[in-house]
């Protein structure tokens, strides 16, 4: 088998039924699968999906795997993981659409960068506008750049600024948006399957960090592209844009993240420096020089989940 797509699905169906559309010109029925692993949504998904794959008669490429847990999406993309031992593992998430011969390009640049352990495409909104999905990685001192929104700072501490703009070329970032990923599954082998103490969020600059310790470059690869649709799948991303308080495996996994690569103390030294950053904000904004971006009860949610900072988050 040259290649396994894994598609996650919460509670999206039809968000799944539109990605699988999206696929059926690019996948060769002898040569790629595509799985689709329904997290426990509890809805009608299972049944949707299946019919989906009936009546359109996707069944020679595309298979559904319910898995008995929602264990978050490390977890239902490793259920897909295991499922098979392609070259290769194409992780995409449900609110995406595939545009036509991307993943061919992704697979070219595989097989030509046999350095590249990972590639990521251009992610972009369906007008074709870009979306930002090559990073540096997240550090205590990119939390003093996230909490304080302030130019002078961002520009001082530049290097460690986590959002990479768009590029026309392809770069090497530290990390990609696992939105859509390409994963060689030799990497896999060395390192592993994903981090399923995350429940969501941070497990992509997790894993990158992982593989490029272990040798491998990251490659973000604009010549394919690939719509990704942003919220589909959680709600986490409006909740933030609307200020509200979004839900408490954001802040689990953030814990979990520093912890895991800066230790107990360098956790405690990034809720410091966000802290110190928040200080800076507010006071602009009580200065009325700028506008408020923290989520309601950040801070508390910060320390809460700071108190047991490798323990798997569960719903």
């Amino acid at each position: 088998m040259r290649l396994a797509v894994v598609i996650v699905n919460y509670r999206t169906p039809g968000l799944v039924i539109d990605c699988l559309d999206s696929l059926q010109t690019e996948v060769r029925g002898e040569l790629d699968r595509v799985f689709v692993v329904d997290n426990a949504s509890g809805d009608d998904s299972l049944n949707k999906i299946q019919q989906g794959i009936e009546e359109n008669s996707w069944e020679t490429w595309a298979e559904l795997l319910p898995s008995p847990v929602n264990g978050g999406f490390s977890a239902g993309n490793n259920v897909g993981i295991k499922a098979a031992t392609p070259e290769a593992y194409l992780l995409l998430n449900s609110d995406t659409l595939v545009r036509p011969g991307a993943l061919h390009q992704l697979l070219d640049a595989l097989h030509d960068h046999p350095e590249v352990g990972l590639i990521g495409p251009r992610l972009e909104w369906p007008d074709q506008t870009p979306q930002i999905s090559c990073f540096r990685d997240r550090s205590p001192l990119s939390e003093l750049i996230t909490a304080a929104q302030t130019g002078p700072i961002t520009r001082l501490l530049q290097t460690h600024d986590v959002p990479i703009p768009v590029s026309d070329v392809p770069i090497e970032p530290d990390w990609i948006s696992f939105a859509c990923v390409l994963i060689r599954r030799q990497v896999i082998e060395q390192i592993g399957l994903m981090d399923e103490g995350y429940f969501m969020y941070r497990e992509d600059n997790d894993y990158c960090r992982r593989a490029r310790a272990a040798g491998w470059k990251i490659l973000y690869w604009p010549q394919a592209h690939v719509v990704h649709l942003r919220g589909g799948s959680g709600s986490v991303k409006q909740d933030v844009a609307a200020r509200k308080r979004p839900p408490a495996y954001l802040y689990a996994s953030r814990s979990r993240y520093f912890t895991k690569f800066y230790g107990y103390q360098g956790m405690l030294v990034a809720n410091l420096l966000w802290i110190c950053g928040r200080s800076i904000s507010l006071t602009r904004e009580w200065a009325g020089t700028k506008q408020p971006h923290t989520c309601k009860a950040e801070a508390q949610d910060i320390w809460t989940n700071s108190l047991n900072p490798m323990k798997p988050y569960n719903l």
